[in-house]
């Protein structure tokens, strides 16, 4: 009972309401059941008013949910401009040098796009 006049928070009534969800699908609670028991969590205030929301269903679905596991996998960082930057100077001219090296100053667009991809990532 030391809880139960608790106040109960969204993320609470959010959380026995998955309870209820749960609960339908395994077959503890009717359609109609469902209905009423989830308006019945939206108003409760308390922790005892949510206990008695889910009466009947068995404690194994009223787990506390925890927070989401986080990824396993490595988490990529975002690119730097340095990066985009010297990767748009490497891309463009080798896309581009096909083109402008079959006319006359294409070694110079070339070196000046060069020029510029250096001038934009160094530092002041």
């Amino acid at each position: 009972m030391g809880r139960g006049r608790l106040r109960a928070s969204d993320a609470d009534r959010e959380q026995v309401i998955d309870t209820l969800k749960t609960a339908f699908v395994q077959g503890w609670l009717t359609r109609d059941q469902l209905g009423v028991r989830a308006g019945q969590a939206l108003v409760s205030r308390t922790y005892a008013e949510l206990a008695a929301v889910t009466d009947g269903i068995p404690a194994g679905l009223i787990g506390v949910v925890g927070p989401p596991a986080l990824p396993v996998g490595r988490v990529q960082k975002p690119a730097s401009k340095k990066v985009a930057a010297w990767t748009a100077c490497v891309i463009i001219p080798a896309a581009l040098g096909a083109a402008f090296l079959t006319y006359y100053g294409g070694f110079f667009v070339l070196f000046l796009l060069a020029f510029t991809g250096l001038t934009m990532t160094s530092k002041r």
